[in-house]
């Protein structure tokens, strides 16, 4: 199996090319390759499948026509992404940018703007010149209010959609002491598929620090979707909606611009690394 290592800001995945779209993965060989003792060690996998060659895209690249949107610009590829544990995950942001990155750096797509398929929907993605990426990712669905606990505390949060659950906690405390070790606790009856858990602290005009809890992978480095969330909830508590705000996350910093009609996210994708991974590594 022959893989690609990439992150953005420190979320880190492993890549993995299937153009003829006959790779199966299991959940236990994606938590097998994501092992960061036994394996090769990343926060998810990005299966890279030709959108044609998958019944999952094609439905959603029809979805897309259905609601009449605009006209898919390129949509060649679909981002299979699968969180640490295995399991299918709708949207990643960070994951997006180095799928892009990859793209690109493999030949598979042209510099500039194109379209990628995601379980989320058609996201389009642009590659800077500074070598940053930059996603479209929707317009955040916010859905009330909802609660987390952590070592025992409970904090407020903004209920935010970005494809993917997030509950998106701004609080007073220093989010760099807060224990977050283990899943933090949240309703089931809000999230019954579980829930991207953000801790938030405001710093600045339109500056944010977030630590994060990813369902399926644990505490990560860093979240697109996430920083996204967290951008929409410091917004809320200023009362604003709109503007460009700069979430640091423990892996670097992530631009995030909300408009009226949707939401971009800008932040490095770097590839690290190439090899093979032999099978009876998986087993």
């Amino acid at each position: 199996m022959r893989f690609v290592k990439g992150h953005g800001t420190e979320n880190d995945f492993v890549i993995l090319p299937d153009r003829d779209g006959g790779l199966e993965l299991s959940a236990a060989v994606v938590a097998a390759l994501c092992d960061r003792r036994a394996g090769i060690g990343a926060d998810g996998v990005l299966r890279v499948v030709p959108a044609k060659l998958s019944a999952e895209a094609v439905a959603i690249v029809d979805r897309a026509g259905e609601a009449g949107g605009p006209p898919p610009r390129g949509a060649d590829w679909f981002m299979d992404y699968r969180n640490a544990d295995g399991g299918l995950a709708e949207m990643c942001g960070n994951g997006l940018r180095v799928f892009a990155r990859y793209l690109v750096d493999a030949g598979l797509a042209e510099p500039g703007e194109f379209d990628v398929v995601t379980r989320g929907g058609l996201r389009r993605v642009r590659l800077e010149a500074t070598g940053d990426v930059t996603v479209d990712m929707g317009r955040p669905v916010v859905g009330g209010e909802s609660w987390a606990s952590v070592g025992g505390t409970e904090y407020d949060g903004l209920v935010v959609s970005m494809g993917n659950p997030h509950l998106a906690c701004v609080t007073g405390e220093p989010v760099a002491r807060l224990d977050l070790t283990a899943q933090p606790g949240f309703d089931p009856a809000v999230f019954p598929h579980g829930v991207n858990v953000e801790l938030v602290n405001a710093v600045g005009a339109r500056r944010a620090v977030m630590r994060v809890y990813e369902r399926g992978s644990g505490e990560t480095r860093s979240c697109g979707t996430g920083a996204v969330a967290a951008a929409v909830a410091v917004a809320a508590v200023a009362g604003e909606r709109t503007g460009t705000w700069t979430v640091e996350v423990p892996g670097g910093l992530l631009t995030v611009e909300l408009d009226e009609h949707t939401s971009r996210l800008t932040g490095p994708a770097v590839l690290v690394a190439a090899g093979e991974v032999p099978p009876v590594a998986l087993v």
